[in-house]
């Protein structure tokens, strides 16, 4: 049965719900960014520079090694890498499609093929782990957590934006509705697949609120563990250390 994580429909195992997400991303990548920008009205770009900015810090330290994980098609993490010094930033995603997209936009970017769940990492290398929207498509989001936690360094930092529930429960059942009615028709035409942009809507529905994901990460033993909201809680930060 599956574990808390991703449940796609008609998934019965982990197995199978890993398979169904990494094909479906699979099929949306050559539009994944144009509909991530059109449907957010271009205020992704700002999300992530928001993220980039709250671990600026570690990318100043000479020689910190960063790795972007369910990195997609790059964005954030070719955005570490502009803003950091001598930082070594990485990339990793599980569906080959969306890392050729990677490759078309930073042929230097350094990139790699992994489950998030089964990283080919050593223990405590990093310095810094960072996700955008990823973390919430993975299939046991406890056992992601502990991968993550793995290879992070003492005192190194995770870095998780994903999608949250606003709190205000006006907003939320506009959003609701948004999420249902309109981003599925808008990116079921756009991209091709509307059964993608039916999927990543209740994905973010299924998703742990912003103090569930919390909880969470200090169940997985992080420490000093905060959020932050933005677009009036659309969007949720979350920063913890080992």
């Amino acid at each position: 049965m599956l574990a808390q994580g991703t449940t796609p429909a008609g998934a019965e195992t982990e197995q199978q719900a890993s398979a169904w997400v990494r094909g479906m991303f699979g099929r949306i990548a050559p539009r994944y960014d144009l509909l991530n920008h059109l449907l957010s009205m271009n205020i992704d770009r700002y999300w992530r520079a928001r993220t980039v900015s709250s671990v600026a810090n570690i990318l100043a330290v000479p020689g910190a090694r960063v790795l972007d994980v369910c990195c997609g098609t790059g964005d954030l993490t070719l955005a570490l890498e502009s803003r950091s010094r001598s930082a070594a930033v990485f990339g990793s995603d599980f569906c080959h499609p969306m890392l050729e997209m990677a490759k078309g936009k930073a042929a230097h970017a350094k990139l790699f093929e992994a489950d998030a769940l089964q990283l080919p990492l050593a223990d405590a290398s990093l310095d810094l782990v960072s996700t955008a929207f990823g973390f919430r498509n993975l299939t046991n989001y406890h056992s992601g957590l502990l991968e993550l936690r793995r290879i992070l360094k003492p005192g190194g930092t995770l870095a998780i934006l994903e999608f949250s529930t606003p709190p205000n429960a006006l907003l939320a059942s506009a959003y609701g509705f948004y999420s249902r009615a309109i981003l599925p028709a808008i990116g079921g035409m756009l991209s091709g697949s509307k059964d993608a942009y039916t999927y990543l809507p209740e994905s973010v529905r299924k998703f742990p609120d912003a103090d569930g994901l919390a909880d969470q990460m200090r169940e997985a033993g992080f420490v000093n563990v905060r959020f932050e909201r933005m677009t009036f809680g659309i969007v949720a930060l979350h920063l913890g250390l080992r």
